[in-house]
């Protein structure tokens, strides 16, 4: 697999590379950012640890079976992505997404999940993609919203998270509504 993964109207979607390392922790350790990520925000106690398992997600024909997507816009890092399976046998995954405070209101969050989406319905054939969503977190909520997933699912504090119970919103794509 390349670097490169597409194109959108103005976003470059590429595999995580080391030039992005300073850009994600730095993302990554805002306290606005890391509330809503079970390892957020990043310390300096764990940041190499998620640094060094971002960098092995290089395609899901590997052993890692995922990809940390970058987002760049005029060739500047503007959203992570992330995408594992979850079930491999049956091409099912899920997506996560982080967007860089600094470009927050552009829309690039959602273009560059939409681009990430068109990758793993199109190329990887997925059958189904779910992202996982706290409920306070309503950024992420109107991003799949607008990708067009379903809200499948309200779980109840199954999530202990940073000194407390927290909620999960599942969101789900299946392949078969990419075409409808």
């Amino acid at each position: 697999m390349t670097d490169m993964l597409l194109h959108t109207e103005r976003l470059e979607l590429r595999l995580l590379t080391e030039a992005d390392v300073d850009w994600l922790v730095s993302v990554h350790a805002r306290p606005d950012v890391g509330r809503f990520i079970p390892a957020g925000p990043w310390t300096e106690d764990i940041a190499d640890g998620e640094v060094a398992k971002r960098l092995s997600r290089r395609g899901f024909d590997t052993d890692a079976g995922a990809v940390s997507v970058v987002a760049t816009c005029d060739g500047e890092p503007v959203v992570d992505l992330v995408s594992w399976y979850t079930d491999r046998e049956h091409g099912i995954a899920d997506i996560g997404w982080a967007a860089d405070p600094e470009h927050a209101g552009k829309g690039y969050v959602t273009e560059a999940a939409a681009g990430l989406l068109d990758f793993l319905f199109g190329q990887v054939q997925m059958h189904r993609v779910a992202a996982k969503i706290d409920p306070r977190n309503t950024p992420s909520m109107r991003v799949a919203e607008r990708l067009g997933m379903q809200l499948e699912g309200h779980l109840r504090e199954n999530d202990w998270m940073h000194g407390e119970w927290c909620d999960t919103l599942v969101y789900g794509m299946l392949a078969g509504d990419r075409d409808a």
